[in-house]
């Protein structure tokens, strides 16, 4: 019965932000009396076979009602038109004395990360029972590689599988050609090679529904490019041919996206409409230094920029006008650049817990606590990696429900993987992959954690499969 209870918990936090999307108090309000009631019935000792098949139904009902949360308010953009076309100190000297303050007093956090989920605690034996019963480590033990992809001639800077995709791999070069790659079935093999950059892609980002990918280059323009065809579907031009750096779409809204771009040793931040091709009144801002990552927080509430002079800007969103203001300026270590940005929701049975991990070029993956509704942070842990230099990416591992701890991967300059476990106080790491032949730059796991893609500044990408895991 507690297995099936948290299975529904989790299945209503899910659909959670989709019921009352202007009432934040509601839904906190809501998944509090609705564990209390589901805790109230499993000790009743209904049969859990109905229980069982209420979740089903119920599962049924939330997504006719509101859609898959996956591919909720996104929908395909294919068919919609647009016309656009470090110095400084260094090591973990400084990076002891992080300067995490402002000079706003940060209001305590209400609506941050309001869809959510569950991690359980020491005592969640019925969780730990649903995960196998295995150990972290146990269940990131990898059996060796799946595939080696070679079909790029310079560093391959991005690798994300598409959003719930445990096949489809695309990967983005400084060659200035993506590639979309099939891994499953055997054998993996390159679909197709997006052209048409004239320079090096460093970003890009799968639309919601899987069907369009948003790129930015070094030549100045972003591209929309129809995945099932293979072709470019629109070119978006700086009219002041500025260095495109970052892109990322609204994670609620993918008609509305977020780029970086550089003009004149100066960065900003721009909102733009994809049907348009208009940016938003109000959605620009200036930033100092430049800007390297990007992230939204789930509801899409507040984005989060990382720059090379080792700061994290937060500011808050308006996804109905777009408009942008500026709250908060967060010195990680200064001078020393912030190239990889994640954000996640976690929750225990006892509190939230909702997290930035960021990359920094001071050997170290931070794990930031979100502690206010603007995206003020609070540092909780850091882990041991080799960045100096290159533009390290790390990311939250998908699956979090029903396993105790939670993991997070970065890649590294000594050419391998890291695994840490985020809640061991002691010997986080508890598993390294090696393989690579340069610095790891970036890493990812499909949707099922069956598969790990990584890439290197040689070009080549590993597939790595998981011990135990069922392929295909």
């Amino acid at each position: 019965m507690a297995a099936v209870w948290q299975q529904a918990l989790a299945l209503d936090a899910k659909f959670n932000a989709y019921r009352t999307p202007n009432n934040p108090q509601f839904r906190t309000l809501y998944i509090r009396r609705r564990s209390q009631l589901l805790r109230e019935c499993a000790k009743s000792g209904k049969d859990p076979s109905v229980r069982k098949d209420h979740l089903h139904i119920r599962a049924q009902l939330l997504n006719s009602r509101y859609g898959s949360p996956a591919f909720s308010d996104g929908g395909s953009i294919r068919s919609r038109s647009i016309s656009l076309r470090s110095g400084g100190r260094s090591g973990l000297d400084n990076f002891d004395k992080l300067n995490l303050s402002d000079s706003k007093k940060h209001r305590p956090m209400k609506r941050v990360f309001d869809s959510i989920e569950v991690v359980p605690t020491d005592e969640a034996e019925a969780s730990r029972a649903m995960a196998g019963g295995k150990t972290v480590s146990e269940n990131y033990a990898f059996a060796g590689m799946h595939h080696i992809f070679d079909q790029h001639t310079a560093a391959v800077t991005n690798v994300k599988f598409g959003h719930d995709d445990k096949t489809r791999l695309a990967c983005a070069s400084l060659d200035g050609t993506l590639s979309i790659c099939q891994v499953i079935p055997d054998p993996a093999n390159v679909i197709c090679m997006l052209r048409g950059h004239a320079a090096g892609v460093t970003d890009f980002v799968f639309s919601l529904s899987n069907d369009v990918i948003l790129s930015v280059s070094l030549d100045a323009t972003a591209r929309v490019w129809d995945i099932a065809a293979g072709k470019c579907m629109r070119v978006i031009e700086d009219s002041m041919a500025a260095e495109l750096l970052s892109c990322v779409f609204h994670p609620l809204n993918n008609n509305m996206f977020v780029i970086i771009f550089k003009r004149n040793s100066k960065c900003f931040v721009q909102v733009l409409n994809i049907s348009t091709g208009k940016g938003y009144k109000g959605g620009s801002s200036k930033v100092t230094g430049k800007v390297l990552a990007l992230a939204f927080d789930s509801t899409g509430h507040i984005l989060w920029t990382g720059d090379d002079k080792g700061s994290i800007h937060s500011f808050t969103i308006d996804v109905n006008s777009g408009k942008l203001i500026k709250a908060r300026r967060i010195t990680v270590c200064e001078g020393l650049p912030v190239t990889c940005i994640s954000a996640r929701s976690w929750i225990s049975r006892e509190a939230r817990d909702p997290s930035l991990l960021v990359n920094c070029c001071v050997n170290a993956l931070c794990l930031f606590k979100i502690i206010s509704e603007d995206g003020a942070l609070q540092l909780k842990k850091r882990f041991p990696v080799k960045q100096k230099r290159s533009s390290i990416r790390s990311t939250f591992c998908p699956l979090m429900s029903f396993r105790q701890g939670a993991c997070v991967i970065s890649g590294s300059e000594d050419m391998c993987v890291y695994f840490f476990d985020v809640c061991k106080e002691s010997k986080p790491c508890v598993n390294k992959l090696l393989g690579h032949s340069a610095p790891v730059l970036d890493v990812c796991f499909n949707c099922d954690e069956s598969l790990l893609a990584s890439c290197d500044e040689q070009g080549m990408v590993i597939i790595w499969k998981r011990e135990g895991k069922q392929i295909g």
